[in-house]
């Protein structure tokens, strides 16, 4: 028996859609409207709009006087718009979206002082528009084209910018991405082939497959179509290409097998039918359910990738891809009447008409930069976007939803020129998550949300879609402390009120922290221990020390055990909110008080000095301070010397200001190291060379001998001259 099985991607897509409800929509309001050129490829559209009163003409040129111009879907160029512009024609832009984006990223490209290279066919109008928002161009319709003119390495290695056609196939946008991707310097790839295009050609290469015919629909200047009949042609031996039913044979059918129907872009879905019921004939007809597991694994092409290329740094979105008409029929049992519904049955009821507030079920079918496109089973289009999923650009929108997942949203807005429903998804899960918010009031459990915004009395966090107020003396931060720093984070709080009626929640982030101060301070208290290691975070501080909270309890850091240096206020080494690692020096739990330590054994300086300089190092030092009995010298950062004033010269002298001068920097040799009572002796004495003190002692001792023994006289009272060695012995021994 025969079998017919009709794409659910046939027909119009949504750019085709819209530009002909505009025609439509322009017929009945203007008298004397033209498109420039064909508003799409299709000649049976174009005739019905000329019965409406909606003429092409070819050139801007040919555009009569105060005529209405609308733009077709393949877009215009800048220089025809100019044109228009200074003939004082009205212009209405019919041009697909998607089109149109290519155009801005070609302009903004351009601008940057890129060369663009359009993959796409020469002399198709969407090419030849794209190409003149452009300053520098080079289109090519193969890769082997490109791969010819980058072999010159000054081409490959110019600024370069890729576009697509948006109806071109995967496997030329794969061919092309891996050659410029291995030769090209300075490059950027927008990935400009439209969603819509991307599912119609998965879904035509899957029903090739299993056919033993296929039906490409399409007009002969339908760039879109012919791809479809060459991605059949690649998996089925027989194909046919018609404009419409009158041009199949029946002949040239088989009697039995399945056959396949798809339909380009710009077919209505009139022309879809009339194939559909004369190959319907004694056979069974159905839709085709196209596998999402093999639009994920398998080809288009065998070899290459079936997954959507990669995203192009401009958002560029897909056409949302709604089946203009369906052939899902059954057919009753043998024991019953043969009872089908019919395709203008089902017709009928995809043009349902949805309205706001509606609550809504579809397929997705597509995942752009900028939103997501739901099939209703509608006329119109569904999309919502996709800040409605993700709430940074750090989150994949293919970890939250994926093509041909189902999905309830809340009907936003109905746009019936643009054939257009905006959608969202976090309305109706508002709606949805009310429960649970009154449910978490009266539980008292605890939610979580994300801070959305700040205002004077406090900020607003989105919980499940719900706005929750949160006022300032609620957050849990200190008083006067900024409340922007809470923007974008994730926060944990309860529910204090929840008016359904009036649409207001309040909630509670202090709550939550207090509850959790609680339960962490028992953790410290069970587990503390002397000598215990925390880190902590800077709570407060005072002119005595610091107060740090290590989990929930606080402790104090005494100023005495801040630093090895000496520091007149906490605050030299320290600042509120500081996270440090401190130590427990002792605690009391009854009391509920804890010591801490915060300067490290080794990092103490005599530690570092004693392990670094012996007794006989001679060192370079700072006078820091100038005492009567001696002056004291910094000789390592956190210890200090003493010169005794007998060690600053090798002379006496009264005062140690007469030789040295605070600040001054002298060497000195390290003559005691007490370890245990940390103090060193230095001197300066030890490196001068003392004074030739012969002359003026023994001269005269020379002399009175002499005396002596001539003149026999009483021996003179000798000069004293030890006594100031004795002196200075028994004053080193003091500063000892």
């Amino acid at each position: 028996m025969k079998e017919v099985i009709l794409a659910k991607t046939a027909g119009f897509c949504y750019g085709v859609s819209r530009a002909v409800l505009i025609c439509e929509k322009a017929a009945t309001e203007f008298n004397n409207c033209v498109t420039l050129g064909d508003i799409i490829h299709n000649e049976h559209v174009i005739r019905e709009l000329e019965l409406r009163g909606v003429f092409p003409v070819k050139t801007v040129s040919d555009v009569p006087a105060g005529a209405t111009v609308i733009i077709r879907a393949h877009g215009a160029g800048q220089k025809e718009l100019n044109m228009l512009e200074e003939k004082g024609a009205k212009i209405i832009d019919g041009t697909c979206p998607d089109v149109k984006k290519i155009h801005d990223i070609v302009r903004n490209e351009s601008l940057a002082g890129r060369l663009i290279i359009i993959i796409g066919e020469r002399e198709h109008p969407e090419v030849k528009a794209i190409a003149d928002w452009s300053n520098k161009y080079e289109i090519f319709e193969t890769a082997e084209e490109l791969d010819r003119w980058l072999k010159n390495d000054e081409n490959a290695k110019k600024p370069i910018s890729v576009v697509f056609q948006t109806t071109n196939t995967i496997k030329i946008y794969n061919s092309c991405n891996k050659i410029v991707r291995k030769v090209c310097t300075n490059l950027k790839i927008f990935d400009t082939i439209c969603g819509a295009t991307f599912l119609r050609q998965q879904e035509a290469a899957q029903m090739s497959k299993i056919a033993d015919l296929m039906i490409v629909i399409g007009d002969k200047g339908s760039a879109n179509s012919l791809r479809l009949k060459d991605i059949c042609a690649e998996y089925c031996t027989k194909v046919i290409f018609a404009q419409s039913a009158d041009d199949i044979r029946l002949s040239d059918t088989p009697s039995e097998g399945v056959i396949g129907i798809t339909a380009g872009a710009s077919v209505p879905g009139g022309v879809i039918k009339e194939v559909v019921n004369r190959m319907s004939i004694d056979a069974l007809p159905r839709e085709f359910e196209m596998d999402d597991t093999s639009i994920e694994n398998e080809s288009i092409i065998e070899g290459e990738e079936t997954s959507a290329p990669e995203v192009a740094p401009v958002e560029v979105a897909s056409v949302e891809i709604t089946p203009v008409e369906a052939a899902a029929v059954e057919v009753a049992s043998d024991d019953q009447a043969a009872k089908q519904e019919t395709f203008e049955e089902m017709l009928d009821k995809s043009i349902k008409t949805l309205h706001t507030g509606e609550k809504v079920s579809g397929t997705v079918t597509s995942i752009t930069a900028t939103e997501v496109s739901v099939d209703l089973g509608t006329k119109q289009s569904g999309y919502i976007p996709i800040s409605e999923f993700v709430d940074d650009e750090h989150t994949d929108i293919n970890d939250i939803i994926k093509i041909g997942d189902t999905i309830e949203a809340f009907v936003m807005r109905v746009n019936d020129v643009e054939g257009m429903i905006m959608l969202s998804k976090k309305r109706l899960d508002a709606i949805k998550n009310w429960d649970v918010i009154e449910a978490a009031k009266d539980n008292k459990t605890i939610v979580e949300g994300v801070v959305i915004e700040e205002n004077k009395g406090g900020i607003v966090v989105n919980v499940k879609g719900i706005r929750v107020f949160v006022p300032a003396s609620q957050t849990g931060l200190p008083k006067n402390s900024p409340i922007s720093g809470m923007l974008k984070k994730t926060v944990k709080l309860r529910i204090k009120e929840a008016n359904a009626s009036r649409r207001r929640v309040v909630g509670s982030i202090r709550d939550v922290q207090a509850d959790e101060r609680r339960e962490r301070a028992e953790s410290v208290w069970s587990e503390i221990e002397v000598g215990k290691q925390y880190d902590g975070v800077v709570k407060s501080m005072t002119s005595y020390g610091v107060f740090v909270d290590i989990g929930g309890v606080d402790g104090m850091i005494h100023i005495s055990e801040i630093s090895w240096t000496r520091i007149k206020q906490p605050s030299e080494v320290m600042a509120v909110g500081d996270e440090v690692s401190v130590y427990v020096l002792s605690f009391d739990k009854e009391a509920r008080k804890i010591s801490l330590g915060y300067k490290k054994h080794e990092d103490n300086p005599w530690t570092k000095f004693t392990t670094e300089h012996a007794v006989g190092d001679v060192i370079n030092v700072k006078i820091v301070k100038m005492m009567p009995f001696g002056a004291f010298a910094e000789v390592f950062p956190g210890v200090d010397g003493l010169i005794h004033i007998s060690q600053i010269a090798n002379h006496r002298i009264g005062l140690p200001s007469e030789v040295l001068s605070d600040g001054q920097m002298v060497d000195v040799k390290i003559t005691e190291i007490d370890k245990e009572r940390k103090k060193v002796s230095l001197s300066i004495k030890a490196l001068i060379e003392p004074e030739k003190e012969d002359n003026p002692v023994e001269e005269p001792v020379a002399e009175a001998v002499q005396t002596v023994e001539e003149d026999a006289v009483v021996e003179p009272e000798p000069e004293v001259i030890e006594e100031p060695v004795a002196e200075e012995v028994e004053i080193e021994a003091d500063g000892n």
